[in-house]
């Protein structure tokens, strides 16, 4: 590996590290092979979400010009086996090495091109669609990085990005719309009573809690079905994925404990939290595997 490529994956690295904590701890348990490749998939993800996450001035027709200019430059990247771009450059490194197809990356720009058009979703279907593009692809893309025994991973692993999408959402609510979005779904929030004003607002009323139960309440469904598939995925890598899948998790668990109220604040995972968890899910995996093993 060029020296050039090393520092692609460096500062891929680092992005990892620096947006994503509970992802980054739950990556350091992966072989250090599987690592630099997470590492690299990662930072070409954040890069092109940022450039609608980050709140800039730029107009719409421009960010959407810009997001097709990285997807053009994707593509003569799978074209050519290279690119200058400095995400780029490791991602095209991992996509060839694991086979990713540009289908993957391909439906992650339509995600983040969704997140430019549009400020509202009419109902969960449209959510999922969106929740599938930005996060469930990452999911699939990550399956073809780890290894796996049977094609059914694949179902599993979407699923689990999209659990964690419909965290991120739920624990965003109020930064989320103060950016001038708001990803509850319209119809759900008229079946339950709740109006865009009691969000703009941040009146926590009676009808929101019991929307935000109920969306809790659906987010950790998908965790369970998700984890079902956990045990397809290469042996060496199980571990790491469990565990990033349980500190995700936890963040339902801070809503849950903050009443389900979406406006007293960011809900994280502590550090000391986070190690706890990966401490107790490697002693469970352990007694698992002695009761597996007898």
């Amino acid at each position: 590996m060029d020296v050039e490529l090393k520092l692609c994956y460096k500062y891929n690295g680092q992005l990892l590290k620096h947006y994503s904590k509970s992802f980054y701890i739950s990556t350091l348990l992966l072989p250090r092979n599987k690592q630099k490749a997470v590492f690299a998939l990662y930072g070409f993800c954040r890069f092109a979400d940022n450039l609608v996450d980050k709140p800039r001035n730029r107009l719409k027709e421009d960010l959407i010009r810009e997001i097709h200019c990285l997807e053009e430059e994707l593509k003569n990247g799978y074209r050519y086996g290279e690119s200058e771009h400095p995400v780029i450059c490791a991602f095209i490194h991992v996509a060839k090495q694991y086979q990713i197809p540009m289908d993957y990356p391909m439906e992650l720009f339509k995600g983040i091109l969704m997140d430019v058009e549009h400020q509202r979703y009419n109902d969960f279907d449209e959510l999922v669609l969106f929740s599938h593009r930005v996060a469930g692809v990452v999911g699939l893309m990550m399956t073809h990085i780890i290894g796996y025994t049977s094609d059914k991973a694949f179902d599993y692993a979407e699923k689990l990005g999209i659990a964690m999408q419909l965290t991120n959402i739920l624990r965003d609510i109020q930064e989320d719309k103060n950016n001038g979005r708001i990803y509850i779904p319209q119809e759900e929030m008229k079946r339950f009573h709740v109006r865009t004003e009691d969000i703009v607002y941040e009146r926590f009323t009676p009808s929101l809690k019991n929307l935000m139960a109920f969306s809790v309440d659906r987010a950790h469904r998908y965790y369970e079905e998700a984890n079902r598939g956990i045990d397809m995925l290469k042996r060496e890598c199980q571990f790491a994925i469990y565990s990033a899948s349980t500190i995700y998790r936890n963040i339902l668990y801070g809503i849950e404990k903050n009443d389900y109220n979406p406006f007293r604040g960011r809900v994280f995972v502590s550090q000391t939290k986070k190690t706890r968890l990966i401490f107790s899910n490697y002693i469970k995996g352990k007694l698992h595997l002695n009761f597996r093993s007898i």
